[in-house]
């Protein structure tokens, strides 16, 4: 399989690249300075925030009558925004964290993955094959807004 969608490509190289220095425990010792500090967390966990709840644009073009028109275009921001996301994770977060943290990390590197590994990567028309990706593709994304609510709400209510 050969990947010629510009995205995915860029997207599987930053994930690939995470957890690269994941695994090999390679950090930047300003950046993770940075990230020990309360205002920095706030900060950056807003923007990834955003990310998260940004990336369901997609799905109101798509259910929402009037918004229609603009679903083919968000499928494009869409893509692209999802394959800087390890950059936007590794700018909040160095490690994994713990608990559910770890699970939250994992599932958003899961959900990154199988977007860059989509049906158009796929070149797969299978009916069941696209109902399969889609659900688990739009679990993963409830599943991670909702533990990224929980960890904010954590965050906040300990501080």
């Amino acid at each position: 399989m050969v990947i010629t969608n510009k995205p995915s490509i860029i997207g599987l190289v930053l994930l690939l690249l995470y957890f690269f220095q994941f695994f090999f425990n390679i950090k930047w010792e300003w950046l993770g300075n940075l990230q020990i500090t309360e205002m920095y967390k706030r900060w950056s966990g807003l923007v990834l925030a955003i990310f998260i709840l940004f990336q369901w644009a997609l799905t109101f073009t798509r259910i929402i009558k009037r918004l229609r028109k603009y679903a083919m275009k968000m499928v494009d921001v869409h893509k692209w925004l999802g394959a800087i996301s390890p950059v936007l994770f590794y700018v909040h977060s160095i490690n994994a964290g713990y608990g559910y943290l770890s699970l939250l990390t994992y599932l958003f590197f899961a959900n990154a993955l199988l977007g860059y590994v989509n049906l158009d990567v796929i070149k797969s028309s299978n009916e069941l094959l696209f109902k399969g990706w889609m659900i688990f593709h739009v679990l993963f994304s409830i599943v991670i807004t909702v533990l990224t609510f929980f960890h904010i709400g954590v965050v906040f209510y300990y501080k």
